[in-house]
């Protein structure tokens, strides 16, 4: 059996709350037999905890994504140091990053908070996801300037060649969503940039939802097709596709 690893989705999140164990299922029946739950603030880290405790091939991370930055406490960082530090279930710092096209949260909170979380990441020895929109030369300038040792992901790539440069100089991985999907997709150059063994793939669910389920609800079992969209871009096999992100995923997050 092909199997396929959805290195970022939200199980956590409330589309999830009818049927979780449902999407569960069907992730496991289409060959999903890893994937990574990724928390936005310091109660979603605990609850992704909470649902990956006990479950083979489920983790979580712990972190603040930019949205939430502007309502962090200054303990939070406390907090998800012992998350990350107290639980093997816990393998990545994040989702953090900066967002500057909703501007959920003021910038320079954003980028103090990010800044912060790349320091714990180097810190506590876990690698880090990070979320990038419409914030290129601060993500790329963050990166410069992170701690030597600190290792991450760009997830949900969709552009930004200075943050795509430092990234894949500092030896990060990179991610695509079901948006490798849509006509709209501009980064296929840079998909093809990516070093072969720092490529990932993820559903972002419940959000991004590949073609044809595009504007439904998106899930894990939904990876398979974002490896048929990406292995198409690559002009690879998608069995091979399939193989090498899972292999990839593993190294990144740690995890067998």
């Amino acid at each position: 059996m092909i199997e396929y690893f959805d290195s970022h989705c939200h199980l956590t999140d409330a589309a999830f709350r009818d049927d979780r164990e449902a999407v569960l299922h069907r992730a496991a029946e289409a060959g999903v037999t890893r994937m990574v739950t990724i928390a936005s603030d310091v109660a979603d880290a605990r609850a992704a905890l909470d649902l990956a405790r006990g479950r083979s091939g489920v983790w979580c991370t712990a972190g603040v994504h930019p949205h939430e930055a502007g309502k962090a406490s200054p303990g939070d960082l406390d907090a998800v140091r012992e998350l990350a530090t107290g639980h093997d279930e816990v393998v990545a710092i994040g989702e953090t990053g900066l967002d500057f096209h909703y501007d959920h949260s003021p910038r320079a909170v954003q980028i103090a908070l990010f800044e912060a979380q790349l320091a714990l990441a180097a810190e506590v020895h876990l690698p880090v996801v990070v979320h990038a929109r419409e914030a290129d030369d601060e993500i790329a300038g963050a990166l410069r300037a992170m701690p030597r040792g600190t290792n991450g992901v760009l997830h949900c790539f969709t552009g930004g060649d200075a943050a795509f440069a430092e990234a894949v100089a500092a030896g990060w991985y990179v991610s695509f969503s079901g948006i490798a999907s849509f006509k709209s997709f501009r980064a296929a150059d840079r998909l093809r940039d990516v070093p072969p063994d720092r490529l990932l793939v993820e559903t972002d669910s419940p959000y991004l939802a590949p073609v044809p389920q595009r504007g439904r609800r998106n899930e894990p079992a939904l990876v398979v097709q974002v490896v048929d969209a990406v292995a198409r871009l690559l002009d690879v096999p998608p069995t091979e596709l399939a193989h090498r992100t899972t292999e990839n995923a593993r190294r990144f997050y740690g995890v067998t």
